[in-house]
Parts: C-alpha cells; sequence; structure tokens
C-alpha cells in the first residue's frame, strides 16, 4: 500500500546505482522527480510514474530532498552548476564516489549555495536497493539525516550517520573499499590457477566462499589489536605469511599464473618483519602501512 504525503525526492544520474535509487523511492510512494544527461534513460521511470526534469534547475527545484549519483564530486558540482540558485534551503544527498576533501570541498560548495549538504555511500550493489539488510552510510548535517531518514531508508534498512563532519562517508567508503581489489584480484588468480588444470571456476566459489567467512570473523580481532596497539598473538604471525611468498613462486611456475602482483603485499610483510614484527600478528602490517607525519 502507498502511502500518502511522501517526501518528494529528486534523483540526479540514471546509472544503474541511480535508476535503482529511483526505482525504489516510485515504488515506495514518493512523488520522484529523475534527471540525466542522457534522457532517454529516463523512459523506464517515466513508465513507472517518475516525473522528468528537462533542465538541471527544475529538476533541483523540485524537490525538498534532492539526491545525486554521479561518478565524483566534481561531477556533481559540475552538473548541479546551472541549477547554484535553486539549491538554496534543499537538503542535498550525493551518494558517489570520491575522497575526503573532494567530499569537504563538494559540503563548502553546497552551503555557499544555501543547500544543507549530507554525503553518502550505498555499500551494495544497485539490485540490493531497498533490502532491509542493504548498508548505506551518511555524513554531515544531523538535522538533515533526522528530518529525512524515513526517507533514506527507503533506499536500505541499515541506515547509519557517521558524524557531522562532512567527510566521514568518503572516508568510511575509502577504507572499506580499500579490500576490494585485492580480495577480487585474488579471486581472478585463483580462477586462473584452477582453469590450468582443466577445471572449472565454478568449482572453486563455495570454498572461496567459506574463506572469505573466515576472514570476516577475524575483523573484530585484528581491529582490537590495532586499536591498542598489541600485536603479541602471533597466531597468524608475519614470518608465517612471509612463508607463503615462496608458495606463490611455486604456483606460478606449475601454472602459468602471474602472480607477480602479489610483490608489493609480500615486500610490505618484509619490512614489518624488518621493523622487528616478525613474531607478531599479521595485523601489526598497520604500523608499517602508516607514514611518519609531515614536518611543518
Amino acid at each position: 500500500m502507498t502511502a500518502k504525503n511522501e517526501t518528494p525526492v529528486t534523483v540526479i544520474g540514471l546509472g544503474s546505482m541511480g535508476r535503482a535509487l529511483a526505482e525504489a523511492f516510485v515504488e515506495a510512494g514518493h512523488p520522484t522527480t529523475v534527471w540525466n544527461r542522457t534522457a532517454a534513460k529516463a523512459a523506464p521511470l517515466i513508465a513507472m510514474g517518475a516525473r522528468h526534469a528537462e533542465t538541471m534547475e527544475e529538476a533541483v527545484a523540485a524537490s525538498p530532498l534532492v539526491i545525486t549519483c554521479l561518478t565524483t564530486f566534481e561531477d556533481t558540482r559540475l552538473a548541479l552548476r546551472p541549477a547554484g540558485t535553486s539549491l538554496r534551503g534543499r537538503a542535498l544527498v550525493t551518494l558517489n564516489s570520491g575522497s575526503p576533501a573532494g567530499a569537504r570541498e563538494t559540503a563548502a560548495w553546497a552551503i555557499d549555495h544555501g543547500a544543507r549538504f549530507l554525503a553518502g555511500a550505498v555499500k551494495n550493489v544497485p539490485s540490493a536497493v531497498g533490502a532491509p539488510d542493504t548498508l548505506l552510510y551518511y555524513s554531515g548535517d544531523k538535522e538533515v539525516f533526522e528530518e529525512f531518514e524515513t526517507t533514506l531508508k527507503v533506499l536500505g534498512g541499515d541506515t547509519v550517520h557517521l558524524g557531522d563532519e562532512s567527510d566521514l562517508a568518503a572516508l568510511y567508503e575509502m577504507a572499506v573499499g580499500a579490500t576490494l581489489l585485492p580480495a577480487l584480484v585474488g579471486f581472478f588468480q585463483g580462477a586462473a590457477a584452477i582453469q590450468a588444470r582443466g577445471l572449472e571456476v565454478n568449482t572453486m566459489v563455495r570454498f572461496a566462499g567459506k574463506w572469505l567467512d573466515m576472514i570476516k570473523s577475524l575483523l573484530p580481532v585484528y581491529a582490537k589489536e590495532i586499536d591498542s596497539g598489541d600485536y603479541t598473538d602471533g597466531a597468524s604471525s608475519v614470518n608465517l605469511f612471509l612463508s607463503g611468498a615462496a608458495h606463490e613462486e611455486d604456483l606460478t611456475r606449475e601454472t602459468n599464473v602471474d602472480t607477480d602482483w602479489l610483490a608489493p603485499l609480500y615486500d610490505l610483510v618484509r619490512r614489518a618483519a624488518e621493523a622487528g614484527h616478525g613474531e607478531h600478528s599479521i595485523s601489526a602490517l598497520t604500523e608499517v602501512l602508516r607514514k611518519p607525519a609531515r614536518q611543518p
């Protein structure tokens, strides 16, 4: 059943994620205005009941809550520039990639144009938008978050405000996202090795999933070690990981799979051992990753 008097929303940017956001709002009964540089992408949403804005100014003026889903913070500022005066009094929520510095710059730009600002991140794939366990986190003006929290929860039931600093969502987005590429490349390396034996990659998926579950179970342990600075529990020691380098070389010779991408990682492990962390937990690599503070 569609609720009455739902908050009007504008969604700017209709790539796969932006389209999923707009669909969730339409299906939840929110009057939804959409805009995209390629107007044809709006057609499926119009068929669902969304309204298409011809100009950026019209799109921004249509709703008190404006959500952008463009590629970067710079893209967002450039796209919104024609509607600068229309932003006054609006709540602007950005859901894009970018650095903490980009978030701060965009927050300042939005506030200069009279908007209230939240930066956010969707921590799932487009098909998961709207699910009860889909995580989205935001940072910036807490009053904006509290005012529109019910509306934002349409996009995912696990909705979190990290703090008033506008760059926190971008910081967490990059901190959490740092695990993605290494994990995927590790899977792709394994896939190539499996295929080198004439086997199907699908046969390793269940085992890889269990492995990732095990890694997930260790994260609270490692977080506690890093927060306390106590790395003396060497159950999974730096030296233990260092011994694995030779195995990767053996795998390369046997399967002709390129494992060179691991060289910088093992270099980091060696540096940790040389710094006296050989018998310490592998989480001590955090200490090696920290660069000395720059001298003024």
